[in-house]
């Protein structure tokens, strides 16, 4: 429906998923961390590598591999409270990423989660998330899901909140963190603070040309902004501020980005 001026047009059902997501995170206390990372190094050794060897590598993989490992160290980070008052613990890093693929002729995001990150190369990584974004099917609803939608919003929101009460369940389903970008819709600096129903989220924001200190002398350097979304219910400050440190040592160090750049035959994605 139209009237002079404005256009009128129905609430897509598919934003009903969205709308719930964000009403039951709103809830949590979650701390956010507003850090950044410089990745100048590591930007220009994968440029390096595509340009060297023809090889692809996808800086949100790397990214996961980055946070998989960091969570090796600090297992805390990736706890949940079950109904009984519980703190539940895993031991696999299952990572939930935004991928962007083709959805009946138009370029959406859709969840993907990766599997046992912690135990995989940063090759593999890559390849799971380059395959999600050429298989249209991976950004599909199944049919079930798509007639929860037309269920009333008590009943619906009910499954957000899976992670307070079942949290192996979410983890089955949704993983046991999550990294999102903002990065990838626009370009420059900035961050993201979105509610999350997970435990840890990373927000992965612009990356920023600006001026940084290398060995005592002010240079031009690339700073990648991220936030880091912790549960304040399960995780302390002490504990994410080691795990952010431990985070940033693997991102500026680009870990295992030389071994996957190496594992991928020259011209071939």
């Amino acid at each position: 429906m139209a009237d002079r001026g404005e256009t009128v047009e129905s609430f897509p059902i598919q934003r009903r998923g969205t709308v719930d997501y964000m009403r039951a995170a709103g809830r949590r206390s979650v701390v956010h961390g507003l850090v950044e990372f410089d990745v100048t190094d590591v930007r220009r050794r994968i440029r390096n590598g595509e340009t060297e060897r023809g090889a692809q590598l996808s800086f949100t993989a790397f990214l996961v591999s980055c946070l998989a490992q960091a969570l090796e160290d600090h297992p805390t980070l990736q706890s949940y409270r079950n109904w009984r008052g519980r703190i539940v613990r895993f031991d696999d890093v299952d990572a939930m990423v935004i991928v962007e693929t083709q959805v009946d002729g138009a370029q959406t995001g859709v969840p993907h989660v990766i599997r046992a990150a912690n135990r995989r190369s940063l090759r593999s990584i890559h390849d799971e998330i380059r395959t999600a974004q050429r298989d249209p099917n991976e950004g599909r609803q199944p049919k079930l899901a798509s007639l929860g939608l037309r269920l009333p919003a008590p009943i619906r929101r009910l499954f957000w909140r899976l992670p307070q009460f079942f949290p192996r369940r979410w983890k089955r389903i949704a993983g046991t963190v999550a990294v999102t970008s903002v990065g990838m819709f626009g370009t420059g600096g900035g961050w993201g603070i979105s509610p999350t129903n997970y435990s840890l989220q990373l927000t992965v924001g612009g990356i920023e040309r600006k001026p940084g200190i290398v060995d005592g002398t002010i240079e031009p350097r690339e700073f990648l902004n991220l936030t880091v979304t912790v549960d304040h219910d399960v995780v302390d400050g002490a504990p994410a501020a080691r795990f952010v440190q431990r985070l940033k040592e693997l991102v500026e160090d680009g870990q295992g980005i030389e071994t996957a750049l190496e594992s991928q035959p020259s011209g071939t994605d």
